[in-house]
């Protein structure tokens, strides 16, 4: 996949809005262990239906001996405080099972791109260490009715870019476009996107920290060190 050469280094033009603040904060210990039984029920209705008649531990063994995966991650918490986890598909790492590639980009899930590379602390818990950025962006596209037509008007321009989409759904879109290509560039073709088909929003899924949903993580100025 070839880029622009346009600098990737800077911020992004946008800046976000009290919508993107992540509800999953701050949780306590008491919604800490909530999330753990949330999560280990999660997972394993994600294992059942592929390795039926298996305990959970020789189901997670079949999943690493399988060159892919979907694994749950926290998608943020429930207006009843629940945890809301979704799934995203990933590849092993043939030289480390333990880790994993994303193939897509989430929808809700924080942090992530396609491509990124995790580790696996516990994904019975859905327990994850970021190692390695891709270098993508994650741009999540909102509408609640007509998604199709954004996707019409959207896909083919990011495409032309170098872009993928990852997912479809009744009301939402998701993107991965790689950083090089200049946030400017990226938010232009959004921007539009949201001018022509009205009621659509759109926010970056990896660029602010998902502690406060406002600070720049910035990980792009140091993307060129890690190739």
């Amino acid at each position: 996949m070839s880029h622009s050469s346009e600098a990737s280094q800077g911020l992004p033009t946008r800046l976000p809005s009290t919508r993107m603040k992540p509800s999953a904060a701050n949780i306590s210990k008491t919604g800490l262990y909530r999330l753990n039984r949330v999560a280990i029920r999660c997972s394993l209705s994600i294992i059942a239906p592929h390795h039926k008649g298996m305990t959970p531990a020789q189901a997670i063994r079949a999943m690493e001996n399988s060159k892919s995966v979907e694994l749950p991650f926290l998608a943020g918490l429930g207006p009843d405080g629940a945890p809301v986890f979704e799934t995203i598909q990933a590849e092993y790492l043939e030289d480390d099972p333990r880790r994993v590639r994303l193939l897509r980009s989430p929808l809700f899930a924080r942090n992530l791109a396609s491509g990124d590379t995790v580790s696996l602390i516990n994904p019975a818990i859905a327990q994850y260490e970021l190692e390695r950025r891709s270098g993508n962006l994650c741009v999540r596209i909102f509408r609640k009715r007509g998604i199709d037509e954004v996707d019409d008007f959207l896909t083919p321009r990011l495409e032309k870019l170098g872009g993928a989409r990852d997912l479809v759904s009744d009301r939402g879109l998701v993107y991965s476009v790689h950083v090089s290509l200049g946030f400017k560039t990226i938010e232009e073709h959004l921007d539009a996107a949201c001018a022509a088909c009205p009621g659509t929003v759109w926010y970056y899924g990896n660029v602010y920290d998902p502690e406060d949903g406002v600070t720049p993580l910035q990980w792009w100025l140091e993307f060129d060190t890690q190739e």
